[in-house]
């Protein structure tokens, strides 16, 4: 399974890392790490993650962000989302 983190995913991750970075420094380096390592368990647990409205998706579990497994066009997600 390869793993691609889209261009809107990527700056929500840069302005997540700079938002917990002006909280306490070095708590945006903590997030980044939890968040990759969150991903990297889509690798290897590809597919029991639970499905929402048809997707699946993985809650960070240390940070309030959801991690959605997009195996569509993410055009087609984000009107289905809307």
């Amino acid at each position: 399974m390869n793993i691609e983190i889209l261009d809107f995913a990527e700056k929500d991750l840069v302005d997540g890392f700079k938002f917990y970075d002006r909280m306490t420094k070095g708590l945006g380096d903590y997030f980044l790490d939890a968040i990759f390592a969150d991903i990297e368990s889509l690798h290897l647990y590809a597919g029991i993650h639970s499905i929402h409205f048809g997707y699946y998706r993985l809650l960070s579990k240390r940070f309030p962000f959801a991690i959605l497994d997009c195996r569509r066009n993410p055009a087609w997600i984000h009107d289905r989302l809307s």
